[in-house]
């Protein structure tokens, strides 16, 4: 009686093939859809990183303003503020004056006089660098008072429908 020897199958089979493949798409589809919204959630917060960053500058300059002012009587601070403003806000290498004002950020008739654009030189001067160029930052300055003074940061490109600062930073993603 002879016996036969049978060799084992060297490789793999078509199926086996098949299968490996087809787990390695699933686990890829997965790693790529949770990918993007990590992706999206991180973008989301750099840009909110960012605008508070320009908003916390922004505010330097109102307690700069605010404390050129000084006290005295209402026509001595409001003469002040104007002067202290001319210095700070307008000028080379500072915020420029908003002339056009997109309708989609629904910024008022009334409250466009108090509105600047952030310029490249500003960005560089506040260490902001890293925002791009030409990403577009709107600063509206409301007063309540000679004395209170508070910011507001738009961002002209928008996220999800929202521009203004309060609006994106209530975005859950």
């Amino acid at each position: 009686m002879k016996h036969r020897k049978t060799e084992a199958i060297q490789g793999i089979t078509l199926i086996s093939l098949t299968i490996t493949v087809v787990v390695l798409m699933i686990l890829a589809g997965i790693g790529i859809y949770s990918g993007k919204g990590i992706l999206e959630k991180a973008k989301l917060e750099e840009l909110k990183t960012n605008m508070l960053l320009i908003q916390a500058k922004a505010r330097e300059y109102v307690e700069e303003v605010s404390f050129k002012m000084g006290i005295g009587s209402e026509a001595e601070r409001t003469e002040k503020r104007n002067t202290a403003r001319q210095e700070i806000y307008v000028g080379s290498e500072k915020l420029k004056k908003a002339e056009e004002i997109p309708e989609k950020l629904g910024i008022a008739e009334n409250e466009r006089d108090n509105c600047y654009y952030l310029t490249v030189e500003t960005k560089q001067k506040w260490g902001l660098d890293n925002l791009k160029n030409e990403e577009q930052y709107l600063l509206k300055f409301d007063e309540m008072n000679l004395s209170n003074v508070s910011v507001e940061v738009y961002y002209l490109e928008g996220y999800g429908g929202k521009y203004a600062l309060a609006e994106i930073d209530k975005i859950q993603e």
